[in-house]
């Protein structure tokens, strides 16, 4: 690694270095109410004795509290609850491990099975997920005593059948909630919900406890988050205790923040383009190979990290060192379970020593003996980086690991700005339960699997009665004796955790008639219109047709020499605001919106340049989307001020609005495809000019408000960004956004840092909090504004 290292030093790349020392490990005494039989069996898995963090976590659950374990990447976190876990399945009770993904609950499969070899029968784990088939399920059913599985199965499977699994929720005393750091958004709000139903349910089969019986308990583990008590309370609806002193080792590490140069290559509009982070990894994995360091980079999309084992591969073949090659593979998700335990088994060995990996192997997968981390590109949050960092240095060995940045304005700030990175606390969680497009489904979903009684409106949150009483305009609901039913006129379909609601819209090869893919259907009429560009693991395909109406869009293999991008036209209405902060003539404001969007026509591209080679008009339905958005606006004077001094202000505002969606996720657990946002020198509502940001799902998904709560760092790293980038007139680094309805056009950037510095000029002290506004806005024109899409 000194070499890479050394390279980079030399040639520029590398910004900044800084040397993380290492740290000791503090061992306890097991606690005393373990048996002998769990500690021997701890013992014979490597684990003589615990952690100090590991028995504070398990020695508050079996006081009965709800605990979260908030700790580093290799903290051994799950012996913390498998202790108190593991006990009490001794005792005659059952656990439910809950796992964001299949493989980690494979994984976690592996580690109990192997302790239970030395426990007994009491201990009898099982998975369930999508994949279990019938005769395994009704097994778990009856056996399980251990039961590992996914929000997704608990919300589609278990709980609608709960009466079918009451032996099982009958004796539930702990609820795990695995890897909790990754539930934040929309994703985190809905499994938010799941979780109070999965309350009810157990509480429904175990009874009123009686005054030495202990409820059922949850013990969240997360990597190292903001406010862990806050986030576990947001998730359960219940109190947690928070352990974040981590009592494990860790080796020393140098983490660098790398950037890749300019080409010398002109893309769209001119900008000069950025050697890609992927690139960049696959020139130091090669390198890596030959220096004999293990060494695993992170790509965030499986053909990326495809792409980059393939050039890393050809770059050895290209000096001369074909013998090394076998040591370069890919790892993503869709592997086979026995190809995926072949590569784990050969980074062990030795015999892979350089891997490019997607995140699924950041969860679960315990893999030691790496020396060297590269991150392509920032992962969206400090939790995660630390997370794919941490997967170094294991064995307690000198290490290192580099952040590579995109091209792309928050990966451009950062690597520039070590200190917002490396000496900031990390993110806290960011969801909102009592979001009604979210929690209505929900309490459907709730009544179909118990009438709802007045104490359970007080489990979904203060939103929740309204909520009841338009579903019972609605009859949808229908109140029985006091309680809420699920009318047999309606089975609402079940909501979907990780989509915005609505069928999907099938992928389907029109040749063949198998089907490639799903997408929700905001997102095909961006990406799956007639005419687009479909790329799907590697392959290329080109979209004949797009039937909203059946929900599918036909689509045939093959590549026709250029990428495609959508053009949309959006309106914005402001329903109401919430609060506002006045910064001199500048204002920040956060509220109600309602967002309507028009695919209206497609551009076709040069691959490699983006540039633009031909349009083709598109007639596509609009879209309605009621969100919460922020909104920055500068008074007529200020206005009249940058005009007057030559300022290009359409250009300016669209700079600044693409700019700072890209640097939101610094303030907000969040990706850029996430939010949208608009942008006028003249709004028609507002009557001034503005820039908008919003959740781009309905209802909102609280990055909005994380942004208007911290607009004053938001909006300083924003202007930081865009005057550091080292281009000269704007590029996707700083400015240019790969998602933009108008072509990048038109864009400022000196624009952009004097508006930017006009709404900064008496920004307050971030600690300092903002004033509620003085009721709703009025209105409810509509204006024709550019804006920028978020794709749910």
């Amino acid at each position: 690694m000194r070499k890479v290292l050394e390279l980079g030093a030399s040639t520029g790349r590398l910004t900044h270095v800084e040397r993380l020392p290492a740290r000791p490990g503090r061992r306890v005494e097991w606690p005393g109410w373990m048996s002998a039989a769990l500690v021997t069996a701890f013992g014979h898995a490597g684990i003589p004795a615990p952690w100090a963090h590991q028995a504070e976590a398990a020695e508050l659950a079996w006081a009965g509290e709800n605990v979260i374990m908030a700790t580093g990447t290799a903290s051994g976190k799950s012996v913390g609850y498998l202790a108190p876990a593991l006990t009490a399945i001794m005792d005659g009770a059952t656990a439910l491990y809950l796992a964001p993904t299949r493989a980690l609950a494979a994984d976690q499969l592996g580690l109990v099975r192997s302790l239970g070899a030395n426990l007994g029968p009491p201990l009898r784990p099982a998975v369930v997920d999508s994949d279990t088939s019938f005769s395994e399920r009704a097994s778990a059913r009856r056996h399980a005593t251990y039961l590992l599985t996914t929000p997704d199965m608990l919300h589609y499977g278990l709980l609608p059948q709960h009466q079918r699994w009451s032996g099982f929720f009958r004796r539930l005393r702990f609820v795990i909630v695995d890897e909790c750091h990754g539930y934040s958004g929309v994703f985190g709000s809905h499994v938010a919900q799941v979780l109070r139903r999965l309350r009810r349910v157990a509480a429904y089969h175990y009874g009123p406890a009686g005054p030495d019986e202990p409820a059922m308990q949850f013990m969240l583990a997360s990597a190292t988050i903001s406010e862990p008590a806050s986030c576990a309370e947001l998730l359960t609806g219940a109190s947690a205790k928070a352990v974040t002193r981590n009592g494990a080792p860790r080796g020393p590490m140098t983490f660098g923040l790398w950037e890749p140069p300019l080409t010398g290559t002109r893309g769209v509009a001119g900008a000069p383009v950025r050697r890609s982070a992927i690139a960049e990894a696959a020139t130091l994995l090669a390198d890596l190979v030959r220096e004999g360091t293990p060494a695993l980079a992170f790509i965030r999309s499986r053909r990326g990290a495809e792409a980059a084992a393939a050039a890393a591969k050809a770059r050895l073949t290209e000096a001369g060192d074909n013998e090394l090659t076998h040591r370069v593979a890919a790892y993503r998700s869709g592997y086979l379970p026995e190809e995926r335990r072949q590569l784990e088994d050969g980074l062990r060995s030795g015999a892979i020593t350089a891997l490019a990996a997607t995140p699924a192997l950041e969860l679960g997968v315990n893999i030691t003996g790496l020396d060297a981390v590269l991150i392509a590109g920032w992962p969206g949050t400090r939790a995660a980086l630390w997370q794919q960092a941490g997967r170094a240095g294991r064995t307690g060995r000198d290490c290192a690991a580099i952040l590579i940045a995109r091209d792309d304005p928050l990966d451009t700030y950062l690597v520039h700005h070590p200190q917002a990175l490396l000496h900031r606390p990390v993110e806290a969680t960011v969801l909102d339960p009592a979001n009604p497009y979210i929690l209505r489904p929900h309490l459907c979903a709730a009544a179909a699997e118990l009438p709802l009684a007045g104490d359970d409106l007080t489990l979904f949150g203060s939103a929740a009665p309204g909520l009841v009483a338009e579903l019972a305009e609605r009859r949808m609901l229908r109140n029985r004796g006091g309680r809420w039913h699920l009318t047999g006129l309606r089975r609402v379909p079940l909501a979907s955790l990780r989509g915005s609601g609505g069928p999907p819209v099938r992928i389907v090869e029109e040749s063949t008639g198998r089907m490639i893919g799903t997408m929700d259907e905001p997102s095909a009429h961006v990406l799956a219109h007639a005419g687009a560009v479909y790329p799907h693991q590697g392959d290329i395909y080109l979209v004949k047709s797009l039937d909203l109406g059946d929900s599918v869009a036909l689509v045939e293999a093959g590549d026709p020499g250029y990428v495609t991008s959508a053009r949309e036209l959006t309106g914005l209405t402001v329903t109401a605001e919430h609060r506002r902060s006045d910064w001199g003539g500048a204002s920040v404001h956060f509220g109600e919106v309602e967002v309507v969007r028009q695919v209206v026509a497609f551009t076709r591209r040069k691959p490699d340049t983006g540039q633009p080679i031909g349009d083709e008009k598109l007639d596509l339905p609009s879209r309605a989307l009621r969100t919460r958005a922020v909104w920055l606006t500068i008074a007529p004077g200020q206005r009249e001020e940058l005009a007057a001094a030559g300022v290009d202000l359409p250009g300016a505002v669209h700079a600044v609005e693409h700019a700072a969606i890209g640097l939101l996720p610094l303030v907000a657990s969040c990706d850029r495809w996430d939010v949208g946002g608009v942008s006028t020198d003249s709004h028609s509502q507002t009557g001034l000019l503005t820039i908008f940001v919003y959740d781009g799902h309905d209802g909102g998904a609280g990055f909005a408000e994380r942004g208007f709560t911290a607009a004053a760092q938001w909006l300083r790293s924003t202007s930081l960004a865009i005057a550091d980038c080292e281009c000269g007139t704007g590029c996707p680094s700083c400015i240019q956004s790969p998602k933009c309805g108008n072509g990048n056009e038109p864009l400022s950037k000196s624009g952009a840092i004097a508006l930017l510095d006009r709404l900064l000029a008496a920004a307050p002290d971030p600690e300092k909090g903002a004033t509620p506004a003085g009721g709703e806005s009025g209105g409810r024109r509509t204006a024709r504004l550019r804006g920028d899409r978020a794709v749910p």
